[in-house]
């Protein structure tokens, strides 16, 4: 039995009993609401592990939602459901901080898989190289490679799940360039692609570079992709 717990959020009675029953049978602890009210409620007095969320909902929208938890400091994953399975409205949810998107109609088990990848993603992206080194150092910030912990010198440096598993990709080959198509592949990003990439790395920048437009750790390599370079 996991002690993980998720908070499932969807104005579909039948989806929502439907999905507790499946995450509490394989496992999962699950608290659910109907409504942004309604998860805001259940988030004063609860801490979950990873928030399923629905898009379409009445009064606040599940993407509203998403970035307003970001703006409050929230960095557990939050998987977004939604009808609308474009890749615009895709990127406008990862753009509003969620770690990952899943069109209607799905199958529980993609939905299962997906979450465990979230909860357990940053610990395959550092293990994969032995050689890696156990604290990377990015100017002020230092980042604790098997614990994906972030710190500065105010302390702990919020990260979602989806910044975290891209720091901690890029960390596995530090110096090195790394395509979108290679990240993308080990963020499990395949099927949103490689512009989805582009704004999880927007992101990060934010969290580790003083001026995010002129960066000095996570830089661009121009037709070819992506590399972190550290120092102090």
């Amino acid at each position: 039995m996991s002690d993980e717990h998720i908070l499932v959020v969807d104005d579909d009675s039948r989806l929502l009993r439907l999905l507790q029953r499946y995450l509490a049978e394989n496992g999962y602890r699950v608290t659910t609401a109907q409504d942004a009210r309604q998860a805001r409620e259940v988030l004063q007095l609860i801490q979950p592990d990873a928030i399923v969320l629905d898009v379409t909902m009445p009064g606040e929208d599940g993407v509203s939602l998403t970035r307003a938890l970001r703006a409050e400091g929230l960095s557990l994953p939050i998987l977004l459901l939604t009808a609308r399975g474009e890749p615009a409205d895709r990127i406008d949810g990862l753009e509003s901080g969620a770690d990952d998107y899943l069109g209607k109609p799905f199958e529980p088990r993609e939905l299962l898989l997906r979450l465990r990848a979230h909860l357990r993603r940053i610990v395959p992206a550092v293990s994969a190289v032995s050689e890696m080194p156990s604290l990377l150092r990015l100017g002020v910030l230092e980042f604790d490679v098997p614990r994906g912990l972030l710190t500065g010198p105010d302390g702990p440096v919020h990260l979602t799940g989806g910044e975290a598993a891209l720091l901690g990709v890029l960390t596995s080959r530090p110096g090195i360039v790394m395509s979108r198509e290679d990240i993308a592949k080990a963020l499990d990003m395949d099927e949103i692609g490689e512009r989805a990439v582009d704004v999880q790395v927007t992101r990060l920048r934010r969290r580790i570079e003083v001026d995010p437009k002129e960066p000095r750790f996570l830089h661009t390599v121009r037709g070819k992709g992506y590399v972190l370079k550290p120092g102090i």
